[in-house]
Order: C-alpha cells, then sequence, then structure tokens
C-alpha cells in the first residue's frame, strides 16, 4: 500500500503536531465507480483547506482521500459509511459496497493508524510531552446557501473539543490556547472561541489520548466554514491566511505551557 497516496507528512524536530485529516477529496478508482455523490456534494461535508493550517505544527499530517472513502475520524466499525444515517442522511452508495472494498478501506485505515503510532511514539520519546492540533471545519448553511445560516448561539466560530482527554491534567494549557485564539485580533475583531459546544472531539483524538494517555494533548479545533462558501466551495484566502495568524499567535503559550509540564 503506497501510503503517500492515502495520507501526507512531514516530520520535523519539536513536540507540536498539526493535523487535517479530512482535508482529502481523492478517491480509489473502485470507490469511485460507485459513488452516489457530485464532487460538490463530498467536498461540501469534507474540510477543505484545513491543509494549509497545518504549517502551525512541527509535524504535519494531512489526509488525501476523502472521508466518503474512510473517515479516519470515526471509529473502526463506523469508518465506511454504508448507510444515510451514517453520513447525514447523504445516500453514499449508487450499489451496496462489497466486502472488498471495504476491507481496501478498512486496510487504509489501519496503515494510517500503525504510522501516525510511530510517529508519535518518536516524538514522546524526544520530547516527554506534545501537543497535537486536530484541524478540521463545520457547515453552517445546511438548509442552503440563500436560507438563513444555523443559530450562532450554538455554533461558534471555532469550536473547541476537549471531551476525549483528561481535562483536569491540560487544564493551563488548554486555557491558554482558547484565551491567546480568543484574544488574537481578526480583522479588528476577536473570534467566537467556546469549548465543547458544537464538538467535543473525534475518534482520532480520543484513540490519541488512549494511546499516549501521561504524554498527549490533542485539541479538536473546529472552525465554522465563514472562511469559504461551502456551497460552492470558493474560500476567501484571506480569511484563510489570518486564522493561519490566528493559530500561530497560540503557540509561546502552548509551548510554554508543556515547559511547565517538564517537556523538554
Amino acid at each position: 500500500m503506497d501510503q503517500n497516496k492515502i495520507w501526507k507528512k512531514s516530520v520535523g524536530i519539536g513536540p507540536l503536531v498539526a493535523t487535517a485529516i479530512h482535508d482529502g477529496h481523492q478517491l480509489r478508482k473502485d470507490v469511485a465507480e460507485i459513488m452516489a455523490l457530485s464532487e460538490d456534494e463530498r467536498l461540501r461535508e469534507e474540510d477543505p483547506f484545513t491543509a494549509e493550517w497545518t504549517s502551525i505544527g512541527n509535524t504535519q499530517i494531512v489526509g488525501l482521500r476523502s472521508r466518503f472513502e474512510v473517515d479516519l475520524n470515526r471509529p473502526r466499525e463506523k469508518a465506511v459509511y454504508q448507510k444515510p444515517e451514517d453520513a447525514w442522511g447523504l445516500k453514499v452508495w449508487k450499489t451496496k459496497p462489497n466486502r472488498e472494498l471495504i476491507s481496501w478501506s478498512l486496510a487504509e485505515y489501519d496503515a494510517f493508524y500503525r504510522e501516525v503510532f510511530n510517529i508519535f511514539t518518536e516524538i514522546e520519546k524526544q520530547f516527554g510531552f506534545f501537543v497535537v492540533f486536530d484541524l478540521h471545519s463545520y457547515n453552517h448553511l445546511r438548509e442552503g446557501p440563500d436560507m438563513p445560516p444555523a443559530d450562532p448561539v450554538a455554533n461558534p466560530e471555532v469550536n473547541i473539543g476537549t471531551g476525549t482527554m483528561d481535562r483536569s491534567k491540560w487544564a493551563d494549557l488548554i486555557d491558554r490556547f482558547i484565551f491567546d485564539l480568543s484574544s488574537f485580533n481578526y480583522n479588528s475583531r476577536k473570534l467566537d472561541v467556546r469549548e465543547n459546544i458544537k464538538f467535543k472531539g473525534g475518534q482520532f483524538s480520543r484513540w490519541i489520548h488512549q494511546s499516549f494517555p501521561d504524554s498527549a494533548c490533542s485539541i479538536s479545533i473546529e472552525f465554522k466554514k465563514f472562511f469559504m462558501d461551502e456551497w460552492s466551495g470558493k474560500p476567501d484566502t484571506q480569511q484563510l491566511k489570518e486564522i493561519s495568524l490566528a493559530l500561530q499567535s497560540t503557540l509561546p503559550g502552548v509551548l510554554e505551557e508543556l515547559k511547565k509540564l517538564g517537556g523538554k
């Protein structure tokens, strides 16, 4: 299996990892042949442009395959969508995927997690503690491009998911991260950053905390798609860059908190 066609990685030196596991859009030929969704429909549920923000990490991991082939942020038994209720009510397949297709997609899933485990094990050995910025985006115009957006009270611009971690262990680091991100001068205003409102974190962060319970802090960061037109797929490039700067502004504080914990 050629992992470079499933995900890409850049392993650097340092305790900060940034991932964009839902950035991918590609499909294997066998998956594409029975895919009922159009490219636009798939893109709407993927997390395009999140790969750009992984530059904040010393190590970067980016998914290249669509979540409709295999969802790296779901438990293994749910990683291949099979029913509409697995995928926001969407009819994903023209015909039911056969056992061979599902097995191949799950082999991709397993290969990804094996490789990430090896990468994180080395980072743990070198630095003691490490932080994963688990970057995602989410829709807020599900009713249609000309319909009112989802209620902002329940849909913050940035949702920080900490529901899969021991929050008390990482409290100072999480509080510092949220404070610094909320304080950033974003186009002459402040971002609406709140914790565990829309999402609490997915399987990837859950697996990280289960696999590295004493050393890893994986922060699930979900940006509402205010930085793009979620129906056309067109980005606002200025806002993409501004979000990168906002994330970069949190790094000194995160590194300072890691050192307080005894990180190298």
